[in-house]
């Protein structure tokens, strides 16, 4: 319990590249809205409980099959306020799934993308800039696993096969109107201290995305 406070890690490095735009005045030159669902995560006489059916603001009903699945009820909330605008580029960043570490460790960030494009771009800017990124696919046979018999969708597949992809297709049910979409699963911590790495909170993707942003919206 004592690392869950790293779960802010995502909204955490969203501030964090939000700021480096403003300082670097890249802020100008793009339209940035910066959404930030952060919420109380403790027991209490409201919380919900593992077989509750939630209706989430694009109006697709949620099964809690995990509780711990938590984070990705309120982004998916604020990814349907934000594509309701239709934006050019729709980014998600969250701390969000230990099958994320699993396969890639603490230092490899995945991402998900549909636009190949848009992929190689975000990739090579994480090779420039010493900031590394793999690319995991939106696998659409999984996405059966994502629905259950009750309601629209299940926060968290029982059996736990895939377990990142199919939180990353969660998500995408939540946009649809955004030009590009892509989600960065960051673990946004050092666990041990390295050479220029401190113990502690770590930025991801901050630094691929500054450099990868001219070229995605250009």
């Amino acid at each position: 319990m004592l690392l869950m406070k790293k779960d802010m890690g995502g909204a955490a490095n969203v501030i964090g590249l939000a700021d480096a735009l403003a300082r670097l005045g890249r802020t100008r030159d793009i339209s940035l809205r910066v959404l930030l669902p952060i919420v109380e995560n403790a027991i209490s006489g409201n919380a919900f409980r593992p077989g509750d059916i939630l209706t989430s603001r694009k109006g697709q009903t949620v099964e809690v099959n995990n509780t711990d699945a938590e984070g990705r009820l309120i982004l998916a909330d604020a990814l349907a306020y934000g594509d309701e605008e239709s934006p050019d580029l729709l980014i998600s960043m969250a701390t969000l799934t230990g099958a994320a570490r699993v396969a890639l460790g603490p230092d490899l960030p995945p991402f998900f993308c549909d636009d190949d494009g848009v992929a190689r771009i975000i990739h090579r800017a994480g090779q420039n800039a010493a900031d590394p990124l793999w690319r995991l696919p939106f696998w659409e046979p999984y996405e059966s696993m994502i629905e259950p018999q009750i309601a629209d969708l299940d926060n968290a597949p029982s059996g736990g096969f895939a377990g990142a992809i199919t939180a990353a297709l969660f998500l995408r049910r939540f946009t649809g109107n955004a030009r590009h979409y892509a989600h960065f699963d960051i673990y946004g911590w050092q666990p041990a201290a390295a050479p220029g790495r401190p113990k502690g909170g770590a930025a991801q993707g901050i630094r691929a995305l500054l450099e990868a942003l001219p070229d995605i919206l250009k």
